[in-house]
């Protein structure tokens, strides 16, 4: 059944937002750089939100908001996965969840393996939990990015303690097939190692693509792996804080449990308000009109780049609205978006930022109207001639 896309919001509309992407630079600036989408909220979010700051429901977040059972359904209908909820505890986002767990699966010094090019706070978080980055780049397979388990069983054996895992994966846009997952577990349960999946950007899997949950790849995960989760990417609900820390498994479940109060008294009550809207049947459908204009940009992104700019590379990721763009042939040093931006008035995101695999790149968020995506792409074609 074909689904209409969802329509962005107009710029001047968008300039009115008072958030990083809208403040950060001037109104002569196209802003595709940090992971904010220019689409108006989906109804239900708007008319739950809307009730609250009439009612004056401004107070702290009760134990159970409804966003496990919520999460649950949600989990059940767009991916087949069966959440139970007594095993789902909520915090501020998603790396706060991360920082979180890490503190409890390792001890100062662990390593903690991330592949890169990853999303930027993956190197500090590891830190702030007391660990220390072990970088296992994806392999480049020639026409796709896969995780590099042999690299990572090296680095396992070598006295790494846990991955931490971007599924589906940011920068690239790579949805992780459920046999590679359950190789990672396999690999992880060997060691006696953890896996800390990050699956913010699932509901955002293309039409193309399967998403495999972690927890579900196989019983070994389940056991292993620990997923944290949001809304915030797939609804643009960063800004309202609420993430979930989802577990499969009774020692992992004890230890989500065993993380202080204060850890889920971190959660928003907006944000909670807005992702029990987001996770619910009524949202489902403004969901799929969003994934029908984001399949639709990507796939114009990639003709855009043909014919402006042929000497960038560009895969069409597997979910997601961003794009992970070589430019290196285009002479423009490691860090090409400082030039973009200084000429050409588009900000991207910095692709040195996301590990050495970065050098040349830039990641392009293209959740935005076709033609702020097609203006972009001409302002950057203009300063390569």
């Amino acid at each position: 059944m074909s689904v209409t896309p969802l329509q962005a919001l107009p710029l001047d509309q968008l300039r009115q937002r008072s958030s990083t992407k809208w403040r950060t630079y001037g109104d002569d600036v196209l802003p595709l750089f940090v992971a904010e989408t220019d689409f108006a909220p989906a109804p239900a979010i708007t008319a739950a939100l809307s009730r609250a700051v009439a009612l004056g429901d401004t107070g702290y977040t009760p134990p159970d908001p409804g966003i496990a059972a919520a999460f649950t359904g949600f989990a059940q209908r767009r991916y087949g996965w069966a959440v139970d909820p007594a095993r789902v505890r909520t915090t501020c986002d998603v790396m706060m969840g991360v920082v979180e767990i890490l503190r409890r699966v390792t001890e100062p010094g662990d390593r903690v393996i991330v592949t890169t090019p990853v999303y930027p706070p993956f190197f500090e978080c590891v830190p702030e939990a007391g660990a220390v980055v072990e970088r296992v780049p994806l392999r480049d397979t020639g026409t796709a990015w896969e995780l590099d388990l042999v690299g990572i069983e090296a680095a396992f054996a070598g006295g790494a303690r846990a991955i931490l895992l971007c599924n589906p994966h940011n920068p690239t846009g790579t949805v992780h097939s459920r046999e590679i997952l359950a190789a990672l577990a396999d690999l992880a349960a060997r060691f006696g190692a953890v896996v800390i999946s990050d699956e913010i950007h699932a509901p955002l899997t293309h039409r193309d693509a399967t998403f495999t949950p972690f927890l579900d790849a196989s019983s070994v995960a389940a056991r292993v792996g620990y997923a944290v989760v949001s809304a915030s990417k797939a609804f643009n609900l960063a800004g309202l804080k609420c993430a979930l820390m989802v577990t499969a498994d009774d020692e992992t479940s004890a230890a989500v449990r065993a993380l202080p109060a204060e850890v889920e008294w971190r959660t928003g009550l907006f944000g909670a308000i807005a992702a029990v809207a987001a996770f619910s049947p009524e949202s489902d459908e403004w969901l799929d009109a969003q994934l029908a204009a984001l399949d639709a940009n990507r796939v114009l992104l990639a003709e855009l780049l043909a014919v402006h700019l042929p000497a960038a590379r560009y895969r069409i990721p597997d979910a997601g609205f961003l794009a992970w763009v070589d430019l290196s042939e285009l002479g423009w040093g490691d860090n090409p978006a400082v030039k973009v931006l200084r000429d050409a008035r588009v900000a991207l995101h910095l692709g040195p930022l996301f590990g050495e695999e970065g050098r040349g790149h830039v990641r392009i968020n293209f959740g935005c109207s076709p033609e702020v995506l097609r203006e972009a792409v001409q302002r950057i074609a203009q300063i390569s001639r």
